[in-house]
């Protein structure tokens, strides 16, 4: 294998139209993105580093958590078992009402459940606030927890969507939320008050469930009929625990960077959100554009030609490694600007600039690790080895919390995102590893 192939990679994605794919949602990701970017200005720009601000992202931080669990989870059994059912000539209708009732079930047991006990989970999780803090936090998260019912129904209408290589229509619906936030506060800010953020969210939500119920229906996407399990309902629903362990405990470290930002100055959570902001933005581009395709893309390549699979998953490993590490080290270099121009102004000012700036050039230095991490992630959910990620995502939880505790003490809010990079760099190592060892096997089972 040549370094760097680029060439071949070109010609073997033409040939299966996934690059022509992978540009249109990447183009389409992009334009989204931009949506959802100046909303996060606006954001920035009208709460600075505030309670209000700090707030929110506790609040949305549980809905969250859940559908990158759960619902995440959920969409990547659903998409390679789906394609599975499609091409043994299985009933897909029943296939189909089997995930919505599964999907549906979960989130009324999270509603329940976040509802009756996010008082205790607040005073446990965010300790030593007031009343009117915790009181804030929860007035938010009631609005936001219809998102659940939401975001599970649209996850399983784009993965239909993506399934039958519509990314157009499936990408271009995310940008509704961010329309309708900027739309929320701009117009209605006062209207709204504190709510404004959370109740602008749930419109944007409920906006895009409206677009991707309407389009489904129109492609003749959605066929139900009574639920029945077969074979295949059953392999999907043995590896739905393998996949939401690993997520779960993926999604937690989230929770234990806010946890421990929370122990620090006010303002910080909304530091450690901002100093993300331009680093999450190249990663849901790259991952948008070929996370999405690739998991239809190596479910049928893997059926019918496991060691190509492998092959391409090299090639894409490269050359999205060093692309990505190239972007970073440049914005590395301009980040103080980068920052200032995104987000210094109103009451966001040169002081918050400075810290979210130096947050940011951490981030960036994990970011080739992250990427291609979570393309191998797409790859290995593809051949079900769901129980090694469940256990990489238990040791990297465990590091994050040890490293935290640790660095936090000499470095403040920095060393939260210094234990981020060493752990995402270990992370990469044992998934490389890990994909490199199953390829002997296929190597040698194909031999």
């Amino acid at each position: 294998m040549k370094f760097l192939d680029l060439k071949n990679l070109v010609l073997n994605f033409s040939k299966s139209t996934v690059l022509k794919n992978i540009l249109l949602v990447g183009v389409i990701t992009l334009i989204v993105k931009v949506f959802g970017f100046y909303k996060e200005i606006l954001v920035a720009s009208t709460f600075g580093l505030s309670v209000l601000l700090d707030t929110f992202l506790i609040a949305i931080l549980i809905p969250s958590f859940i559908q990158n669990v759960f619902i995440s989870a959920l969409k990547n059994i659903f998409i390679p078992n789906y394609i599975i059912e499609q091409n043994n000539g299985g009933n897909t209708s029943q296939f189909q009402s089997v995930i919505y009732i599964i999907t549906l079930s979960i989130s009324s047991i999270f509603f329940i459940l976040i509802y009756f006990s996010s008082d205790y989970f607040l005073i446990k999780l965010f300790p030593g606030h007031t009343f009117e803090y915790y009181d804030l936090i929860k007035n938010q998260l009631f609005y936001l927890l219809p998102l659940l019912f939401i975001w599970g129904i649209n996850s399983i209408l784009s993965g239909l969507l993506e399934i039958e290589n519509k990314y157009f229509l499936s990408s271009i619906s995310g940008v509704f939320s961010p329309i309708c936030m900027i739309v929320c506060l701009f117009f209605f800010r006062d209207a709204l008050g504190d709510m404004v953020l959370a109740i602008s969210m749930l419109i944007g939500a409920m906006v895009t469930l409206i677009y991707m119920i309407f389009i489904s229906l129109k492609n003749n996407l959605i066929c139900l009929k009574k639920p029945k399990l077969n074979a295949n309902s059953l392999v999907m629903l043995k590896q739905l625990p393998p996949k939401v362990s690993s997520g779960l405990l993926s999604s937690m470290n989230q929770f234990v960077d806010q946890f421990f930002a929370a122990q620090l100055t006010i303002g910080s959570i909304a530091a450690l959100n901002y100093g993300i902001k331009v680093p999450s933005l190249i990663v849901a581009i790259v991952l948008m554009a070929m996370g999405n395709v690739l998991l239809p893309y190596f479910s049928r390549l893997i059926s019918t030609n496991l060691l190509d699979a492998y092959n391409q998953l090299f090639k894409i490993l490269k050359f999205v490694f060093f692309t990505s590490l190239i972007i970073s080290v440049i914005i590395i270099i301009f980040s103080n600007d980068i920052t200032s121009i995104l987000f210094e102004r109103n009451q966001f000012d040169s002081d918050d600039v400075l810290i979210v700036s130096d947050l940011q050039k951490l981030a960036f230095i994990y970011i080739p690790f992250l990427l291609c991490t979570l393309i191998l992630v797409r790859f290995l959910t593809s051949i079900n080895k769901n129980k090694f990620m469940a256990w990489v995502a238990f040791f990297s939880l465990l590091a994050n919390i040890i490293l935290n505790s640790i660095l936090i003490e000499k470095f403040e809010i920095y060393g939260l995102m210094i234990a981020t990079i060493i752990i995402h760099i270990f992370s990469f190592i044992f998934y490389v590893y890990f994909t490199h060892k199953q390829y002997r096997f296929a190597k040698l089972y194909t031999n």
